[in-house]
């Protein structure tokens, strides 16, 4: 595998554990931060602006 699937696969691996609030032992918890929330309102919107845009290229072809 290349660097970039690598990068691809810590990018997934990061996302899942920030919106799960998977957390490591004896390390802060900010699952329930207003910090977190904004993040995963942030995630949300950054999803659906990619979704609209894969939409949109889909439909001109």
């Amino acid at each position: 595998m290349s660097w970039l699937a690598y990068f691809g696969l810590a990018v997934i691996v990061t996302g899942f554990a920030a919106v799960t609030g998977i957390k490591a032992r004896n390390t802060r918890h900010v699952a329930r931060t207003r910090l977190m929330g904004g993040a995963r309102l942030a995630l949300w919107f950054i999803a659906i602006v990619f979704i609209s845009l894969a939409v949109r290229a889909y439909s001109l072809r």
